[in-house]
């Protein structure tokens, strides 16, 4: 009987997925496997929603955005029964390993079901945040902040035209690499990230004598920033205990305090999901499809309770429980070198 590898992706959509899930299938196939794909992440190990994935299937996807099998923030530990029925499907489905896609939340589960039940699982990083430790960077991120300084780059436009200040809100909701590349990419004049606190009189002044200079200023915002002497929203959590970011607005909180400080015409823009989709730019694609050609080559060696790392020009694996223990922030030499240019 042919070996089976059943493959998710889980969390938030972004570009390379598709890339990724195909490195898998074709590696696999040569490999000697059939694969098949579970739909909606865990929430489809849970239910045991899996659908077959052929060579026919994945021939065209290396260019697509999204993901094929569909995600979901679905934590099993989360759901009564959760757990159990996940290690039932990988019984009931014959497989022999499971490639599970994903960010801190996915792979964080990944990593608990190897350490607590050995299931054979492998991890694959993907996040636009790139914000997953053990690794240089993930797959979706390039897309993310290239679709960022795109827009980045068109509200500078429009702001010089109406000489106004723009805010640009773009996502990372502990990291600000998306928000870091974005500023540093398009000739921003102010930063705000989440690891360090939003000073209004500096953004103020900076944002004055800079607007003063080129009749417009710009400011990219990574969504949960920190605003000093302001109470944010309150918080709601979804299913691995994140606060849900759509209610604080931060670009439109940022707009008015700007003005109010400043005396100029400030004007807000989220990009919100729009960089989560379309298809993968060439670096997410190669990056994508060769984390998935190793995470099939993992499997097959039964180098499990792993996850496909990019490591200067390689990829390579690194333990699953090491990947996902902390997070990766915006270092003090990246803070510096934005300090020195904005």
């Amino acid at each position: 009987m042919t070996k089976r590898i059943a493959i998710l992706t889980g969390g938030g959509d972004c570009p390379g997925l598709n890339p990724a899930i195909r490195g898998v299938v074709l590696k696999a196939a040569k490999l000697g496997y059939e694969c098949v794909g579970i739909q909606e992440g865990w929430k489809g190990m849970i239910d045991a929603a899996a659908v077959p994935l052929s060579l026919h299937d994945v021939k065209e996807i290396v260019g697509k955005g999204g993901t094929i099998l569909g995600t979901s923030r679905t934590n099993p530990y989360k759901k009564e029964g959760g757990v159990a029925s996940v290690l039932e499907t990988f019984k009931k489905l014959g497989l022999h390993a499971l490639v599970a896609m994903g960010g801190e939340d996915t792979l964080g589960v990944a990593a608990k079901l190897f350490k607590e039940h050995k299931v054979n699982v492998v991890g694959v990083p993907k996040t636009m945040d790139n914000d997953l430790d053990a690794t240089d960077y993930t797959f979706g991120f390039d897309t993310a902040a290239t679709i960022a300084v795109d827009a980045a780059e068109r509200l500078i436009d429009t702001g010089r035209s109406h000489r106004r200040i723009m805010v640009l809100e773009v996502m990372g909701r502990h990291a600000g690499w998306v928000a870091l590349y974005t500023a540093i990419g398009a000739g921003a004049d102010y930063l705000c990230l989440p690891e360090r606190p939003v000073d209004v009189k500096d953004m103020a002044a900076k944002l004055k004598a800079a607007h003063a200079k080129n009749n417009v200023a710009l400011v990219v915002a990574s969504e949960a920033v920190d605003i000093t002497g302001e109470q944010a929203p309150k918080e709601q959590l979804d299913a691995f205990g994140h606060m849900i970011l759509k209610a604080r607005g931060v670009a439109e909180r940022l707009s008015k305090i700007i003005e109010a400080e400043t005396k100029i015409e400030t004007r807000s823009a989220v990009i919100g999901h729009i960089q989560r989709g379309g298809g993968p730019t060439l670096f997410d694609r190669i990056l994508g499809t060769r984390v998935g050609v190793k995470a099939a080559e993992l499997a097959h060696e039964g180098k499990f309770g792993h996850m496909v790392a990019l490591k200067g020009d390689a990829v390579v694996p690194v333990s699953l429980e090491a990947a996902t223990a902390k997070l990766k922030t915006v270092t003090p030499e990246w803070l510096k070198l934005s300090d020195d240019l904005l």
